[in-house]
């Protein structure tokens, strides 16, 4: 019995590796989300605490814990944190696009 398999390495953005619209945003959006996760889950904040404190609906904390992101903009997001009080940095680098590879079959 064979048990070949193939091990496919991805960009580093699923977005773009299954040809979604906009890779580059919903990746960003979605690590803002994530972030918003993470912070709720260090600080122990539950959703209703975290509406209290931010003054948001919790209802838009249990849609992102729930990856829910239609609807939020990056603006949205960011600021979110920052009334959690979290500090986002940026980093630019603007180039011309490349063609891109979808990605790479490794055999095993």
């Amino acid at each position: 019995m064979s048990d070949d398999m193939e091990l496919v390495r991805g960009s580093g953005n699923i977005f773009r590796d299954f040809d979604m619209p906009n890779p580059e945003l919903e990746h960003l959006r979605s690590t803002l989300a994530a972030q918003i996760i993470t912070t709720l889950d260090k600080r122990k904040l539950s959703l209703r605490e975290a509406g209290a404190e931010t003054g948001i609906n919790y209802t838009e904390f249990s849609r992102i814990r729930r990856a829910k992101l239609d609807g939020f903009t990056v603006d949205r997001l960011w600021k979110m944190l920052d009334l959690l009080g979290q500090t986002v940095d940026v980093k630019v680098k603007v180039h011309p696009a490349a063609k891109r590879a979808r990605h790479t079959p490794v055999h095993i």
